[in-house]
């Protein structure tokens, strides 16, 4: 039976799941909800993840949410090429880049999305975030600058957290060009060279088509 992943589109987190199922090449089968019809919700879904949230990988009897648990599990499926290292220091190392993201960027980062894509006034709240967001893009500028990959010459776990809201932010220009010019994020592959760069190198991927957000298009 081919795995399937159970994703939908724009959700950071799926993306993840994808990306990695991709570079990994393992063969599996799409399927895509939508949240405004309510995918998540019905008791088919609810069967496989009482929590309603993509993604969702399932592999025969075996089930499991949570996009780190999915990369981690793929990874183990189809050992080559690696996510998470071949040595116990790039293991260590891509580690300490996606604790990065999900301890300092993950929370502000979601404020800031919410008002660049909504039409609320900046608040304070926002103004905080904002700060946050500015200063970890800038350390992740720096760091992408050093080589093609955040760790090694090859895409790993750390690339696909990370590429995902980087992305978004790249897509805040096409639709909310004027709150992304006010917080100093458009143009942000200008902005951003380095980050401009990767994010290409990622979009260049073997299957990276396969993963692009259906209503980006």
């Amino acid at each position: 039976m081919t795995v399937q992943i159970y994703w939908g589109s724009g959700s950071p987190f799926a993306w993840r799941a994808l990306l990695a199922a991709e570079i990994k090449r393992v063969p599996y089968e799409s399927k895509l909800l939508e949240f405004s019809k309510g995918d998540l919700k019905t008791p088919e879904f609810l069967a496989l993840n009482p929590r309603g949230k993509v993604p969702v990988l399932r592999d025969a009897d075996f089930v499991i949410g949570e996009s780190l648990a999915i990369m981690s599990y793929l990874d183990r499926k189809q050992p080559d090429p690696p996510l998470f290292g071949r040595t116990a220091e790039d293991t260590g190392r891509i580690w300490v880049a996606i604790e990065d993201f999900d301890s300092y960027l993950r929370d502000p980062i979601t404020t800031i999305n919410r008002w660049l894509f909504g039409d609320k006034p900046r608040t304070p709240e926002v103004d905080e975030a904002h700060g946050k967001v500015m200063a970890e893009i800038a350390r992740f500028e720096q760091r992408i600058g050093r080589g093609p990959w955040l760790v090694g010459n090859v895409p790993s776990a750390a690339d696909i957290v990370w590429f995902p809201p980087m992305r978004i932010l790249v897509r805040a220009g096409v639709r909310a060009e004027a709150r992304a010019r006010e917080l100093g994020l458009f143009p942000f592959v200008d902005v951003f060279p380095n980050i401009g760069a990767w994010i290409a190198r990622v979009e260049a991927l073997p299957g990276y088509a396969n993963t692009f957000p259906p209503h980006w298009r």
